[in-house]
């Protein structure tokens, strides 16, 4: 509800940009067109205030919220349908790592001055392809002008069976640290991103060259594997922001302590080749952050199960670890020599 009205002096930019909103469609008109379609039942044809979600008997729900800002989670210029993939993937990938199921998700986005429809369509495009395959359907949320970059937060809703959701915290001594798909490849697409003229770079093999690229420009959130996680797993997290880092936090609030050897951390051939030709390369891919993979403890007695559950998923799982008791910091060794990197994981702050 709005009470009184402000009125400002609008300079030169606002004036250029109110003049090209003129030509665009009013909010109304831009949901209908671009969101309605991706709605699902809970989401009310977008046409209330609200969403109303049903729950599965016997199940509870997961909730996670990520925010995505020009400049720092991605570029302007990527593509706009990979910007939605990520943006929507990033929590698909949490609730993964928690053993949900997806339901559906709210969208919230800030558009900048500069934004257009064939943007927009791009964008709407790519959200809408991410959620079909993570079948989780969009239910609402609010669209708005931003007078700095592009923002976007998505808030998604998972189900678990009661009392089955894997936590962050439930790490025990002698589990073994398990980690899906590969690690690194998003961290170095980044560095391609950035510096495509790096020697390195500029002798891989054309299509380890796209697949880095494209691993960080578009996650694989491993939401098949829910099922394996909530039913063999004892603590999981999904890997954003960087493998050591990721294992340390979830071992930390776990209570425990931790082993893992480097040489059996799973890596594409993209990255096993950029590493042979520029070393310093593995502490990038060990601690870089955006691979979207889950990390999980379990019982020695529970891998041939969880491995069963992940070829039926077609989602690679390696043991890269133990959990140990105590409280002493993650041991990280590489062909039994200490591994020393500067950082753990990306940090915003």
């Amino acid at each position: 509800m709005r009470h009184g009205r402000v009125v400002v002096s609008r300079g030169p930019v606002e004036k250029v940009a109110m003049a090209a909103n003129e030509n665009r469609p009013s909010e109304d008109t831009l949901i209908e067109r671009y969101f309605a379609p991706l709605a699902g039942p809970g989401g009310l044809k977008l046409r209330d205030d609200a969403a109303l979600i049903s729950l599965p008997e016997g199940s509870e729900l997961v909730t996670t919220v990520d925010m995505v800002v020009s400049g720092v989670h991605f570029f302007g210029d990527d593509p706009a349908d990979a910007i939605a993939e990520k943006a929507l993937g990033v929590n698909l990938s949490d609730l993964a790592a928690k053993g949900a199921d997806p339901i559906g998700f709210l969208l919230a986005i800030a558009l900048p001055i500069d934004w257009s429809e064939e943007w927009l369509a791009s964008f709407a495009n790519g959200l809408g392809k991410t959620a079909a395959r993570g079948q989780c359907v969009l239910l609402g949320g609010d669209t708005t002008r931003a007078s700095g970059p592009l923002v976007i937060a998505i808030t998604a809703f998972g189900s678990v069976p009661r009392g089955k959701m894997v936590p962050r915290t439930g790490a025990k001594p002698g589990d073994l640290i398990a980690v899906t798909g590969s690690i690194g490849d998003a961290a170095l697409g980044l560095k391609i991103r950035t510096t495509p003229e790096a020697e390195w770079a500029g002798e891989l093999k054309e299509a380890d060259y796209a697949f880095l690229l494209d691993r960080y420009l578009r996650p694989q959130p491993r939401n098949n594997l829910a099922i394996g996680l909530r039913s063999f797993a004892h603590a999981a997290m999904d890997v954003s922001d960087g493998l050591i880092g990721d294992i340390a936090k979830m071992l930390r609030a776990s209570g425990v302590s931790g082993a893992i050897e480097i040489e059996k951390i799973p890596l594409s051939s993209g990255v096993q080749q950029a590493i042979a030709m520029h070393p310093v390369l593995m502490a990038d891919a060990m601690t870089g952050g955006d691979d979207y993979e889950v990390v999980f403890t379990l019982p020695r007695e529970r891998w041939d199960a969880m491995q069963l559950a992940a070829r039926a998923s077609n989602i690679p799982i390696t043991v890269i670890g133990e959990v140990k008791q105590g409280h002493a910091p993650l041991s990280v060794t590489h062909k039994g020599e200490t591994f020393v990197t500067r950082i753990g994981s990306y940090s915003h702050f």
